[in-house]
């Protein structure tokens, strides 16, 4: 027996009607091309990956993460990290593909992306099960959860499955119970939560109203990890307890979409703006139009090189650019007075300069703060009959 999903409550329907709402105003943005859509997309790609391995200790920056998952030197990560970044890079990049025609996922499949996500360090048998028992310590190194079992792991992981792929749930109910069961499970020696957070998205994948790389919650608990384990020990209490309720965890994701939502939304009307303001840049100084999206990442702080560059040219406007095409257009930007040079030769790099930076503080100047309040304190109780 494996975690059920509680029976959804007014109030759980209350917030996915509030969730559906917000979903449908990313479509708007999203129904058709935006000159924008590649650079958000990789940027909402790199907060992904940057959240998900933060959990698990893995911390770099945004910029970090962007150079890993273009194939780039990082600044500062150290090499670990960079091969963490970069296994959750090729899995979550592969469920992205999958995206298109959600298939079946069965043990082969979860196998594959364990492998992905941990074949830096074969130590920790990527892509089998784990060979033995298994818990989880705090910072302090106290054992706060036990696993089930080795000898359960696969009859678990089959019911799992069976429920993914029969299960008449909706899709983010049943996207986050795949993602509590698997990681109450802990049917590998490492990156179970990785592996949990990426089969959510998968799962999430299969619903087809917006791209899972918009709709994953792996970002949001990123920013919230005391609140994620805090409501998995609670759930879990310690040990492999299936027939414990799972409303926290429930209510936990349903609120992480509502919130991630929100986000969605306003990073969204902020890459419009910024990309316009950094559009007239160009045309006003009779620059190459292509170099808007790598404009857009240099404002926010951004390093670009040329490597980096070509690029970035592609992934936003899917333009291919040569090294010389590419040497001429940073050159040009710089004359322009857009971005500052830093270094010689094969080191050099391009960093932001005041008139770009001052275009980006502009657009947040006019940011409104976003409501991130509880949805579910914001549904009105029924009152009593006679009150």
């Amino acid at each position: 027996m494996i975690f059920q999903p509680p029976p959804l409550s007014d109030a759980d329907h209350a917030v996915l009607t509030e969730i559906d709402r917000l979903r449908s105003e990313l479509r708007f943005y999203l129904h058709e091309p935006r000159r924008w859509l590649g650079t958000l997309r990789r940027a909402t790609f790199a907060r992904a990956v940057q959240g998900s391995n933060s959990i698990e200790g893995y911390h770099a920056s945004v910029e970090d993460v962007v150079a890993v998952i273009e194939d780039e030197e990082p600044l500062t990560a150290d090499e670990e990290t960079r091969h963490a970044i970069a296994g959750y890079r090729d899995a979550m990049t592969y469920v992205l593909q999958l995206a298109g025609d959600p298939p079946t996922i069965d043990e082969s499949l979860v196998k594959s992306l364990h492998f992905m996500m941990m074949k830096y360090d074969l130590t920790k048998h990527p892509g089998q099960w784990r060979p033995g028992a298994i818990w989880v310590e705090n910072e302090r190194g106290v054992n706060v959860y036990t696993a089930p079992d080795r000898e359960e792991v696969e009859p678990l992981i089959a019911e799992l499955l069976c429920s993914v792929n029969t299960s008449g749930e909706l899709p983010m109910v049943r996207a986050a119970m795949t993602h509590l069961n698997l990681a109450m499970i802990h049917p590998f020696s490492d990156g179970n939560g990785r592996m949990a957070r990426c089969l959510q998205t998968l799962v999430l994948a299969g619903d087809g109203i917006v791209p899972p790389v918009f709709s994953s919650i792996e970002a949001y608990l990123g920013r919230n990890t005391t609140e994620y384990y805090r409501v998995l020990g609670e759930v879990g209490q310690g040990k492999w307890q299936p027939a414990r309720g799972a409303r926290p965890w429930i209510e936990f994701c349903l609120t992480a979409h509502h919130h991630q939502a929100i986000t969605m939304l306003r990073r969204m009307r902020e890459m419009e703006a910024l990309w316009d303001a950094c559009e007239q840049l160009v045309a006003r100084n009779r620059l190459p139009v292509r170099g808007v999206g790598a404009l857009v990442d240099a404002s926010r702080g951004l390093r670009l090189h040329r490597s980096l560059y070509i690029k970035l040219v592609q992934s936003s406007v899917g333009e291919s650019v040569t090294e010389a095409s590419a040497t001429r257009d940073l050159r040009a930007f710089s004359d322009a007075g857009l971005i500052e040079p830093h270094g010689e030769k094969r080191g050099r790099w391009y960093g932001t300069s005041p008139q770009l930076r001052d275009l980006w503080l502009a657009v947040r100047a006019h940011r409104v703060v976003d409501d991130y309040s509880d949805p579910y304190s914001e549904i009105p109780q029924p009152a009593l009959p006679g009150l």
